[in-house]
């Protein structure tokens, strides 16, 4: 069993903990509230349930449904409202960086409105906005997109005008109020909290509210019933049905105890709306940025002042400085990041991910945990028959042909094991059913036997028309069934089923059920003296013939998926409202090593601290209820991990939401698609593993921005201090360096489209602000060196060292530091060898080539008497390839050193 290790060097603790706390509370509450009240109304008896909820015989009136309507409200659930396009745009520009650049126009308008940099910085500011913006507004609509625009009903039974005489109603279920008479059949949604009145044969599948695949039977019920024990978990109790579940089988009448919020799903619901809690990538971007704001406030001023005090103009030392603060701000970030993220949920959007949370695509490729429930995700979410067992435990087809007889002739609604011996059969067309049998009775299935029965005439070939004789096919639980058997086949051989032969054949069925498998017996029993009609007495002195084993099978692709998820560094954790044992045969399936399975009673029993151990070292947690599901990521993410949760259920939702990255499908609940932040169109791993890819790719690509702009100016800045501080006039004009950033960053548009090494995308990768500090002052300050080269060049040997030859020392500078700043991406944006091992992708290079040719032609341009260029001599160019040469071999040699001493590089 693999032991996670605490990442809390890189995250102390989930951003937003306390929210989520809160939140945590608030949910525990609220589920516990409802809780003991439905445990308490399914334990009073039913003629005092329907006197609290005021329902007369046969239901409520019409307008007292009304009124009670008006009284209770519309029967619907909290939901999180997508928000206003306006709200949306105004939230796409809270964003520190465009803070500052709105902040530093505002200073250049007021210093001069015709500043050509007012207009760039607008530009910068508007096209990062409005690109998150509609990336967000499209994707949100996307997700909308997906919600069924359909109305549904159930069937009530009301009084109509008043009257005495019921009436059976199909009302919207948004207008079912309490104390309604609900009629429930196969099919039927649940559309409130019912108490049963009467049942038959009830299932009910509540896969969406407990994570159990197989549907859950209910209690045979009549209108004197007493009521049960009380139980802590209402979705437990036999004579409850909530909202959120589905009738598989079988009939009902439930009086409508709780509608809407009040119900047990809208206790969930309404504590999942609201703010949500900060993400990973929130965080990360937060620190990073304040750290490049903190860097930026420190070293304006001094360039400030030690121009004002070298120089003597003060106006233009402040032009100065505000020219440097644009250079220090990465202006472009906000773009860069919002193109990285939009075009990776273009890219997902191709592979079946719709992203509705453009954060989450970064979110995605730091996960190093998903959490994932077992049923469709790692199973097909069906059920089939895995095997048909003679009294050894050996396949056998006679097994086969009795079972697929039983569920063949059966009249009623075939159950989903019925159909997966039926769908077997066919699959393989190993029985044909022919005139050899015809259907003479039946014993229907019903909850207190657990069983059902066919008789069928065989007819027989031999001895001409008039042969035959009455077989007697029994399916069911297997203590129910070989409690009525006096014998077993064996061989072909009836046998008498001795008791060490019943410990046997129990030892055979017990053993299957371990494994995780649902096992059903089949017995016969020839009719001596056949007649028409038979009755419950009938089953008896059976033979045993063997068993069925049903699993929801695992799906072809989960385990080579898992290993790819592995494969890229990202732990699987299996947390499922499903029992321990199918849990644990699932799991082992598809290659986890399970270990211990947790159950939900063991998560209670522990405070945060313990869990957060017991986390670490569990994979798979089985019968975990909604609050367990939320603890256990919130236990996951105190311990410093990045944590993704998958999920399509009711009971999901909480735990969806807590996630730094929830995943849902398109056809989960409406309430996990809205707690989720990217929506799956197949719910298969191997398209979360190609999320998780893109992703990485994603935040590369916006760690490769930041951390080229801000070492190139870091080294900038540094070149400016000692410039400043021994040059007799500006290093360069404050038009020239806001041109050099704009052609620069415009340059690094092409970034988002730029591709990541192999080994880069095998490790989750997370926002690291001490990091991108030490490669900054690492890695600037080597430009630096050369540009004090230059400085040198064009004063020794051009003579620009007088005010009269400032333009032309600025313009070699500007063109020196454009280039180097441009090719230096080259260095920076692969571990490897530049263009031996690793080659930028096509519109990386091409923005390189015409950044190169812009500086290069911008002192010989139209645009250089305006600009404050000077056309530089033929034996600058020679120079200037040598320091450049030089600085790339220099930032190659840095750049093995460092990822030698911090193991790290991008």
């Amino acid at each position: 069993m693999t032991m996670l290790t605490p990442r809390t060097p890189t995250k102390l603790a989930p951003p937003g903990r306390g929210r989520r706390e809160r939140k945590a509370a608030e949910l525990e509450a609220a589920t516990r509230l409802v809780g003991e009240r439905l445990a308490a109304i399914s334990a009073r008896p039913a003629v005092r349930v329907l006197q609290e909820t005021g329902t007369p015989p046969g239901g409520l009136t019409h307008g007292e449904a009304v009124r009670r309507l008006g009284l209770h409200g519309a029967n619907v659930v909290a939901r999180e409202r997508t928000p206003h396009w306006a709200v949306q745009l105004a939230k796409a520009f809270c964003n520190p960086f465009i803070g500052v650049l709105v902040f530093l126009a505002a200073v250049m308008f007021w210093q001069d409105p015709r500043d050509p940099g007012v207009l760039i910085l607008s530009v910068m500011v508007a096209v990062s906005g409005l690109l998150r913006f509609w990336q967000e507004y499209r994707s949100g609509r996307a997700a909308d997109a997906l919600k069924k625009l359909v109305t549904t009903t159930c069937a009530v039974q009301r009084r109509a005008g008043g009257g005495s005489v019921p009436t059976t109603l199909e009302v919207p279920m948004d207008q079912v109020v309490p104390g309604d008479l609900v009629r429930l059949a196969a099919g039927d949604l649940i559309p409130a909290d019912l108490r049963l009145l009467t049942s038959k044969d009830l299932m009910v599948s509540q896969a969406a509210l407990s994570g159990e695949s197989l549907p859950v039977a209910k209690a045979d019920t009549r209108p004197e019933d007493l009521g049960r024990h009380a139980t802590t978990d209402p979705v437990e109790a036999d004579n409850l049905c909530l909202m959120g579940t589905s009738v598989t089988s079988g009939t009902a009448t439930g009086v409508v105890v709780a509608t809407g919020s009040d119900t047990w799903f809208g206790s969930m619901a309404g504590t999942l709306t609201g703010e949500r809690p900060q993400t990973n990538f929130d965080s990360g971007v937060r620190k990073v940025s304040f750290l490049l704001i903190r860097f930026m406030l420190v070293m304006v001023p001094v360039v400030f002042m030690i121009n004002g005090l070298t120089k003597g103009d003060w106006n233009e030392a402040f032009l100065f400085g505000v020219a440097v603060a644009v250079g220090l701000t990465p202006e472009m970030l906000p773009m860069v990041v919002s193109a990285n993220l939009a075009r990776g949920a273009v890219a997902m959007s191709r592979r079946k991910v719709v992203v509705k949370r453009l954060n989450a695509i970064q979110n995605l490729g730091a996960m190093d945990v998903l959490c994932t429930d077992k049923t469709g995700t790692l199973t097909e979410d069906r059920i089939v028959l895995d095997h048909y067992l003679d009294v050894h435990g050996d396949e056998d087809d006679e097994v086969l042909e009795y079972g697929y007889l039983n569920a063949h002739f059966q009249t009623g609604l075939r159950n989903l094991l019925d159909q997966a011996v039926v769908d077997r059969v066919n699959e393989a067309e190993e029985v044909v059913v022919d005139a050899r049998f015809t259907m003479v009775d039946e014993i229907p299935f019903d909850f207190a036997r657990r069983r059902m029965s066919v008789v069928l005439n065989r007819n027989s070939m031999v001895g001409g028309p008039g042969r035959s004789e009455h077989v007697m096919i029994t399916k069911g639980a297997v203590e129910e069934v070989l409690a009525l058997c006096t014998h077993l086949r064996d061989r072909g051989e009836a046998v008498e089923l001795t008791e060490e032969l019943r410990r046997h054949v129990t030892e055979i069925a017990e053993g299957h059920n371990r494994e995780g498998l649902r096992v059903l017996a089949v017995a016969t029993r020839a009719i001596a003296a056949p007649r028409d009609t038979y009755t419950v007495a009938d089953e008896d002195r059976l033979t045993l013939v063997g068993f069925l084993a049903f699993l929801d099978p695992p799906k072809a692709s989960a385990a080579a998926a898992l290993r790819g998820l592995a494969g890229k560094g990202i732990a699987v954790k299996v947390v499922t409202g499903d029992n321990e044992l199918v849990a644990a045969r699932v799991c082992a399936d598809v290659g986890i090593e399970v270990g211990h399975v947790v159950p939900g009673s063991e998560v209670d029993a522990l405070d945060d601290t313990g869990l957060r151990a017991l986390a670490a070292r569990t994979t798979v947690f089985a019968k975990v209820n909604p609050v367990q599901k939320a603890r256990i990521v919130r236990a996951l993410q105190a311990d410093g991990h990045t944590v993704g949760f998958l999920g399509d259920g009711i009971n999901d939702a909480a735990a969806l939401r807590d996630a730094d990255v929830g995943i849902s499908v398109d056809t989960a609940v409406d309430i996990a698609k809205e707690s989720a932040d990217i929506i799956l169109l197949e719910k298969d791993l191997t398209v979360l593993e190609q999320g998780v890819v893109q992703g990485r790719t994603t935040f590369g690509n916006t760690i490769k921005y930041i951390k080229m702009t801000a070492s190139s100016n870091f080294g900038n800045v540094f070149s400016v201090l000692v410039a400043s501080a021994f040059i007799p006039f500006q290093p360069m004009l404050a038009i020239m360096l806001l041109v050099q950033n704009l052609v620069y960053d415009i340059a690094q548009l092409a970034t988002p489209w730029d591709r990541m090494d192999e080994e880069y995308l095998r490790k989750p990768r997370n926002w690291d602000a001490k990091g991108i500090f030490r490669f900054m002052v690492t890695i600037g300050p080597i430009s630096s060196i050369f540009d004090i080269v230059m400085f040198v060049v064009m004063w020794n040997v051009f003579a620009a060292n007088t005010v009269g030859e400032a333009s032309l020392f600025q313009s070699g500078w500007f063109v020196e530091g454009l280039l180097s700043q441009t090719l230096v991406v080259h260095m920076i944006r692969t571990r490897r060898i530049p263009f031996i091992q690793s080659r930028a992708s096509w519109p990386v290079m091409v923005m390189t080539v015409l950044a190169v040719a812009t500086g290069l032609w911008l002192p010989f341009s139209p645009l250089a008497p305006a600009l404050g260029f000077t056309a530089l001599p033929a034996g600058y160019f020679p120079w200037l390839i040598g320091v450049l040469l030089a600085y790339c071999t220099l930032t190659q040699l840095v750049k093995t050193w460092y990822i030698r001493r911090f193991g790290t590089w991008l």
